[in-house]
């Protein structure tokens, strides 16, 4: 029955989540922070045949029917999560959308708390742009003048989706495909998600201590900016010093495939959260767990984020996924984004206009500017 995987109450005793192997020489793929258009080449190359054999260059943004352009860019995040119902709904960690007006950011961040407070979310919780992919401008707030500050970066207009702190840390990718003739879903693949931490030993700085870890110390670029402040202090003996708090790769986040940790009763919960998500059959979720015990029997899911056509299978960012099987996965996605835009025209449905994809691309890339550095 649906009623059995609703989410456990948050007093659950939480064991060991998703092992992460120690990081070694190899603690990066050579590919693995590449421009995305290198790693995207070969995508273009296959969208311009597969649009020349289905006769449209917009088709994959039929995928998911019901959401603008398939949620693949300039698309809210609180579009997706509002249509959600039922177990899916309930999944999804509390959320509000709001606009920045005209008044002072202060008395915007008072309105706002009192708003999430009337959606059961307090301080701190996560404050992020509506319109929005790879963790850019993701901000944790833990006071009001921290909102304020964040909401005085953002132009009159811009939505901004203020939601729930997660219960539990460890978190996965869950890439979800749902064949549009037989109506079943599957679990593609899943990634753990690892938020990078260096441990102090009262003698280095902290800089150091990221400098001298052999994935950090590669990545000192994607830390710095976060950790200027505190560059050179050195941290006490034993102390974990966290680097990131967005579980997102682009920002230094580490990520290795899950796929073996996969069960039929995780396969059967997930089916049955995305099956109250009317006409969508293509995406990933974030999703925050509390033990992999709970995780592989489906319980205490709590999703951070549902993303759509953009979205990607993360598992091909572990350090020991080779460069052609990335690739080969690249491929698949688009061709399967393809073949389900045919499936949803062939049922009446019509392919957005390219104008329509170049207004919303416009819409993303002019606010990416305001984005904030991500935390």
């Amino acid at each position: 029955m649906k009623n059995s995987i609703i989410l456990k109450q948050k007093q659950a005793s939480a064991g060991a989540p998703i092992p992460m192997e120690a990081d070694t020489k190899q603690s990066l793929s050579f590919f693995e922070f590449w421009p995305a258009w290198i790693m995207y080449f070969p995508v273009t190359v296959q969208w311009i045949g597969l649009s020349l054999w289905h006769r449209s260059l917009t088709l994959p943004f039929l995928a998911n029917p019901d959401l603008t352009l398939s949620g693949m860019t300039g698309v809210g995040k609180s579009e997706l999560m509002a249509q959600a119902t039922g177990l899916c709904k309930k999944a999804i960690l509390p959320w509000v959308a709001m606009k920045v007006n005209v008044d002072s950011p202060t008395i915007q961040a008072k309105q706002w708390i009192e708003v999430a407070a009337q959606n059961g979310i307090s301080l701190p919780f996560v404050c992020k742009p509506d319109i929005g992919c790879r963790g850019f401008g993701v901000k944790l707030i833990k006071t009001i003048e921290q909102l304020a500050n964040n909401i005085e970066i953002y132009p009159e207009g811009t939505s901004l989706v203020c939601q729930k702190l997660a219960s539990w840390e460890p978190e996965v990718g869950i890439f979800y495909v749902k064949n549009p003739v037989s109506g079943e879903g599957d679990i593609v693949s899943m990634t753990a998600k690892f938020l990078p931490r260096v441990k102090g030993d009262g003698v280095q700085t902290l800089g150091e201590l990221i400098e001298n870890d052999p994935r950090a110390g590669q990545l000192r670029h994607q830390y710095f900016e976060r950790h200027k402040n505190t560059w050179d202090s050195i941290p006490s003996e034993g102390e974990n010093v966290q680097l990131v708090f967005s579980a997102s790769h682009s920002k230094g986040s580490i990520f290795r495939d899950a796929c073996k940790y996969i069960t039929p009763e995780l396969k059967k919960a997930v089916v049955d959260i995305m099956d109250d998500l009317p006409n969508f059959y293509y995406g990933r979720l974030d999703v925050k767990y509390a033990d992999l015990e709970s995780l592989q029997q489906g319980e205490t899911l709590e999703i951070v984020e549902i993303n759509a056509a953009s979205s990607e299978s993360t598992q091909i960012w572990d350090r020991n996924t080779t460069f052609l099987t990335a690739i080969k996965t690249l491929l698949w996605q688009y061709r399967t984004l393809f073949n389900l835009g045919a499936f949803h025209r062939k049922n009446g449905r019509t392919p957005p206009s390219l104008k329509t994809f170049l207004y919303h691309w416009r819409i993303e890339k002019e606010l990416g500017q305001y984005y904030p550095f991500t935390d």
